[in-house]
């Protein structure tokens, strides 16, 4: 059955981020190695990637490798990389296409040379689309962007910059990897984990939290309508009552 009909366009989520789980059980479970779970897994981002361009959604933001993921084994994480550089390779073509702007956040400055690289190049050329900014966290742990801020903050304090009656909820965003994005709406984590794994802790203060059972390479555009669905029938009261939000 197509859900697509039933999402109501006039209350999409404005920013839909989505933990990226289970390449590596998916793997597993097929008798494959973990290398192939994370190819397999880039094919359902393309489709997710033009699944959000086509329904509206303004941005949209993968978790793609986290600063905890630099304990894996050497061979993975090798590999994960490797696959990031084909991915951006390849999907040039599609954001083009789609008029989306490649947006990054994380400590760019681990990943490999070539990660770096291929990364720049694809974020200069979509530099000026504008139907949808899709945001790659990679290198990315939310407590090392929250203490990078505080010590930014405490430096511009020092330093007369800014005074420290003036320290509001804008200045804290404004010392983010994620200054120039909007609060989360809708956090998907994928794979029957329940927890938030150290992403965007100050950003999803108000989102809505969805989890799925579905290990990302099966996740497909069907499923992403179904959790959209699930959000519209959400009532979203930023601590306010019923009745005064209607």
């Amino acid at each position: 059955m197509d859900l697509l009909p039933t999402i109501d366009e006039t209350n999409l989520p404005k920013h839909l981020a989505i933990i990226m789980d289970g390449n590596g059980r998916w793997a597993k479970q097929k008798g494959l190695l973990r290398a192939l779970g994370h190819e397999s897994g880039t094919k359902s981002v393309k489709k997710i990637i033009e699944a959000s361009a086509k329904l509206g959604i303004e941005y949209l933001t993968l978790y793609a490798f986290s600063t905890e993921n630099w304990n894996r084994p050497k061979l993975e994480v090798e590999t994960l990389m490797r696959v990031l550089i084909n991915s951006l390779k390849k999907e040039l073509i599609t954001l083009q296409k789609n008029n989306i702007k490649l947006n990054a956040i994380g400590n760019l400055e681990k990943l490999p040379k070539s990660a770096q690289k291929e990364l720049l190049d694809v974020i200069n050329k979509t530099k000026d689309n504008t139907k949808m900014t899709l945001t790659l966290a990679l290198s990315y742990g939310s407590r090392e962007e929250l203490v990078n801020a505080v010590k930014n903050i405490c430096s511009k304090v020092k330093n007369n910059i800014i005074s420290i009656d003036t320290i509001d909820d804008s200045i804290i965003n404004e010392h983010l990897y994620t200054q120039n994005l909007p609060d989360v709406d809708l956090l998907i984590r994928t794979s029957g984990e329940h927890r938030i794994s150290n992403f965007l802790l100050w950003q999803i203060a108000y989102a809505e939290l969805y989890f799925t059972d579905i290990l990302w390479p099966d996740f497909k555009e069907q499923d992403l309508y179904e959790a959209i669905i699930s959000y519209q029938k959400r009532e979203r009261r930023f601590g306010k009552t019923s009745e005064q939000i209607k």
